[in-house]
């Protein structure tokens, strides 16, 4: 008898003493294209970020960069946050990214390259780093993608538990001649993000943002 009483009373301590470890975080890395006519988009983008700042809760991440460069790195990233648990000072963190992103809108010039494909490895990079439970790619962009001459980026990408979410997906002028170049476009995306471990879902409907943490 005293045996099993001894058990009862060890079992409980032996499953109070298996916290759980998981993150319940989200993270959001946001590309935003600046080529061409799309840098006009920016101020949708804006629009966008603010909902995000306004719904990210203490100890979320939140990154934003331009896809702007033939050759993805650190410099293209506007603005980049892993929230304070306490609220006060993250509310504090969230003025002063809002402020990067409005002096960004403010002053960002079009670039000449769009890797698209770079700007989702260094999300991926930045979303595992920061132990982010719930991690979210969101790209800002018509997806076509423009490189220097001589880049290779037609090969696999690891995006392994991402939610990759393509916003304001717009009509190139090309797309309006043979509208199967858009669809292409979206598929072609589609699929290699779905190969390398990640969910793919295009979102053009910005009025309802919630539509963003869906699913």
């Amino acid at each position: 008898m005293k045996k099993y009483l001894t058990l009862i009373l060890i079992l409980p301590a032996l499953l109070w003493g298996c916290p759980d470890t998981t993150s319940y975080s989200k993270g959001v890395y946001m590309l935003l294209d600046t080529s061409g006519t799309y840098k006009k988009e920016l101020k949708r983008a804006e629009a966008i970020i603010n909902y995000l700042l306004g719904t990210l809760q203490p100890g979320d991440s939140l990154a934003v960069a331009r896809i702007d460069s033939g050759s993805f790195s650190e410099k293209d990233i506007v603005a980049k946050m892993t929230f304070d648990k306490r609220p006060s000072v993250a509310n504090q963190q969230k003025r002063l990214f809002k402020q990067k992103i409005d002096d960004f809108v403010q002053t960002a010039k079009g670039s000449a390259y769009t890797d698209i494909t770079g700007g989702v490895l260094q999300s991926v990079e930045f979303l595992n780093e920061a132990g982010a439970g719930q991690k979210y790619i969101l790209i800002f962009s018509d997806l076509k993608e423009d490189l220097v001459k001589g880049q290779v980026r037609d090969f696999p990408i690891q995006v392994d538990g991402c939610k990759v979410i393509a916003l304001n997906v717009t009509k190139l002028r090309s797309d309006n001649v043979d509208p199967r170049e858009y669809y292409k476009r979206v598929e072609e995306w589609r699929s290699r993000v779905e190969s390398g471990g990640g969910t793919w879902r295009v979102v053009n409907d910005l009025e309802r943002l919630e539509n963003i943490f869906e699913g």
